[in-house]
């Protein structure tokens, strides 16, 4: 994409209304723009992030045995009154009436919508277990949104429902949602430590929160030094009982709390290896049973032919929210540093001299071959000077920058950098080419 071209609206100076890092470094480069209180427009740079962060989401969903639907926005009040939520929700819930005045709503979850639909299709104990997701909008209306997209009214969001015959099967699909999501956020580049948790409106006795390390985060986090240490989890059977059993209970075996919800008996047990830092939530997990299949009448033939009730479980990560915390987690002083896999763009390639002929040729026949190798180039073609290119470039993040200017076409290279750690090295553009291709 050649940045004169694009629209990428970067602003030099932080909105007085941004609070918090990636608030500011949100609007300053670019990623959105608020419409109204705690709703935000996605610009072309935001929408290509929060694309790929969800693409990462549904591999590791479809890779954990969950299949996706899409449900609607809008949901009837009925459904909720059936499980006995609509009046018990609270403020948050934007309730609206219909021109036939019908009850219905923004729905902020969706087990009430996904439990209906599961109750008029499945039979029989051959339909189980199932696990449901999908990748939706969600609206609730905070009393006071801030933090740009970490604490906003609408907000893009996965959530899985999972359909089981018993507490034991339940158990078991929470624990493939545990392990899919340690996987999800490592893959982002992400440490996220997951944590015993209330379990709130949801209801149910088991959940955890998972909180990923960032030093700007909203919460204090303490948890033991052995979190530190990063798993290879990415071949784990899923269908394997008792091996996923081991790796959780490993995993909930070492202390982990939020500074509000600190057990001094675990802190203690610690003791020398107890670290602290900042955290943001990213994703929270629930089972509970047959809370929402009993009060809506979901049955099915169990396999002596009495009807059972099915356990339930569900599982969000805030996909929105994921762009916010990456940023609290990875940035500097010069603005973002994305990950490579949620990246928009891998390589910033930017030509120092648009005005002059030779640079505007080999800056475009790199482009022609980053193209054609399948890398995802923001081209910097425009008619600026060489520090606002530079400034852009550092500003958005991007993993890799090459730069074409006339001393190195003289000397036959390019300049190629790593954003993250700000290695620069000349060589020359078909070496430059095979490095950020690999």
């Amino acid at each position: 994409m050649r940045l004169s071209r694009y629209f990428l609206p970067v602003m030099k100076e932080s909105p007085a209304e941004a609070q918090i890092v990636s608030h500011k470094l949100m609007l300053r480069a670019g990623l959105v723009r608020q419409t109204a209180a705690g709703i935000y427009a996605w610009l072309p740079l935001g929408q290509r992030v929060l694309r790929k962060i969800a693409d990462i989401v549904r591999e590791e969903q479809d890779r954990a045995g969950a299949i996706e639907l899409l449900m609607p926005t809008l949901q009837s009040a009925e459904l909720w009154r059936e499980s006995g939520r609509y009046d018990a929700y609270g403020p948050e819930m934007l309730r609206i009436t219909d021109r036939h005045d019908r009850e219905m709503l923004y729905g902020p979850t969706n087990e009430e919508m996904i439990t209906a639909i599961f109750r008029d299709a499945a039979r029989s104990y051959r339909d189980l277990p199932r696990t449901l997701y999908h990748i939706q909008w969600k609206f609730r209306d905070e009393v006071r949104p801030r933090f740009g997209v970490m604490r906003g009214r609408e907000f893009l969001m996965k959530d899985a429902y999972s359909f089981d015959l018993d507490e034991a099967g339940a158990r078991h699909s929470y624990n493939r949602m545990f392990v899919a999501y340690l996987n999800t956020f490592a893959r982002m580049g992400l440490r996220a430590i997951p944590m015993q948790a209330d379990t709130g409106p949801i209801g149910g006795d088991l959940s955890h929160e998972f909180i990923v390390l960032a030093p700007t985060g909203e919460s204090d986090v303490f948890y033991h030094a052995n979190w530190e240490q990063a798993a290879e989890l990415s071949t784990v059977d899923f269908d394997d009982v008792a091996g996923l059993e081991a790796i959780v209970g490993g995993y909930t075996k070492d202390y982990a709390a939020t500074d509000e919800k600190r057990d001094a008996a675990a802190e203690a047990a610690a003791g020398d290896l107890l670290r602290q830092s900042r955290g943001v939530e990213v994703g929270h997990i629930f089972y509970f049973g047959t809370k929402y299949s009993g009060a809506m009448g979901l049955k099915v033939q169990g396999p002596g032919g009495g009807e059972l009730v099915p356990h339930m479980g569900s599982y969000g990560i805030g996909v929105s929210r994921l762009m916010g915390a990456i940023i609290e987690a990875s940035h500097d002083d010069k603005g973002i540093v994305w990950p490579d896999a949620v990246a928009p763009f891998a390589v910033g390639l930017i030509n120092m001299r648009a005005d002059d002929p030779a640079c505007a040729a080999a800056a475009d026949a790199l482009y022609a071959k980053l193209t054609a190798a399948g890398v995802e180039t923001l081209y910097d073609d425009r008619d600026e000077r060489g520090g606002a290119k530079f400034a852009t470039m550092d500003l958005i993040g991007l993993p890799w920058q090459i730069v074409i200017g006339p001393k190195g076409l003289e000397k036959g290279v390019v300049e190629l950098k790593r954003r993250a750690g700000g290695e620069r090295e000349e060589l020359s553009a078909d070496d430059a080419l095979a490095k950020v291709s690999a």
